[in-house]
């Protein structure tokens, strides 16, 4: 397995100021969802105890189990995004082979200065570690997770459990497909030859379809029993 140095673990995951959300937004049937993709105030439910989310994507689907006492703060974050539809047609945009899987910077910029500074705090260490399937958010250093996720590949606790990656949830069914997106842009500029976080945020979706079109998309994700 390729293993990255320590410090550029914490530092490149989450990268440049924040996420964006998309165009999907005004297409949303709940209006009330709709509201709270541009208003972060709004998305406050409390997180059911255990709840399970379906991911459509473009290799196929996966299902992740969020058990909220792993991680409360996320696990309350992760699901208002759901419920709100944040995730739809974001990409999966920086997917280091044997490592981890990225995503979570949504395809309209406008709604990326909503969720700037939408910033949660952190839920302790150690309950869960960043082993294989687990889902954990990135973050650039303390209190500092808001929308960007990952899912390991492989064990990385003894890389990122000490520095806070925190997971929250864990991939049931469908690692399959996880391990069959897109790898081939490999690690994000200006390190690698994958897509830029910041022009992400800056252009959305349009310059991950021009300049990457074989990354794969989740196309919805939704709560389900």
């Amino acid at each position: 397995m390729k293993r990255l140095p320590l410090a550029f673990a914490a530092a490149v995951l989450l990268a440049g100021p924040s996420f964006a959300a998309g165009p999907t937004a005004a297409k949303t049937k709940d209006k009330s969802a709709a509201a709270s993709l541009l208003e972060p105030e709004k998305a406050n439910l409390a997180a059911p105890p255990v709840f399970k989310v379906k991911f459509t994507t473009t290799k196929g689907e996966f299902t992740l189990k969020v058990t909220t006492d792993w991680s409360p703060n996320g696990a309350r974050r992760f699901y208002n995004l759901v419920k709100i539809g944040y995730y739809d047609n974001v990409a999966f945009f920086r997917n280091i082979q044997g490592f981890m899987v990225q995503f979570g910077i949504h395809g309209d910029p406008a709604v990326n200065a909503k969720w700037r500074n939408a910033r949660i705090l952190d839920d302790p260490m150690g309950v869960q570690s960043n082993k294989k399937g687990f889902v954990t958010y990135a973050m650039a250093g303390p209190n500092t997770r808001t929308c960007q996720l990952f899912i390991n590949f492989g064990d990385n606790s003894t890389s990122l459990d000490n520095q806070g990656f925190t997971p929250f949830g864990k991939v049931v069914s469908g690692m399959e497909v996880v391990e069959k997106l897109y790898n081939g842009y490999g690690e994000g500029a200006p390190r690698g030859m994958g897509p830029e976080q910041n022009r992400i945020q800056d252009e959305g979706n349009a310059y991950l379809k021009k300049d990457f079109p074989k990354l794969d998309y989740i196309k919805t994700a939704r709560i389900v029993k």
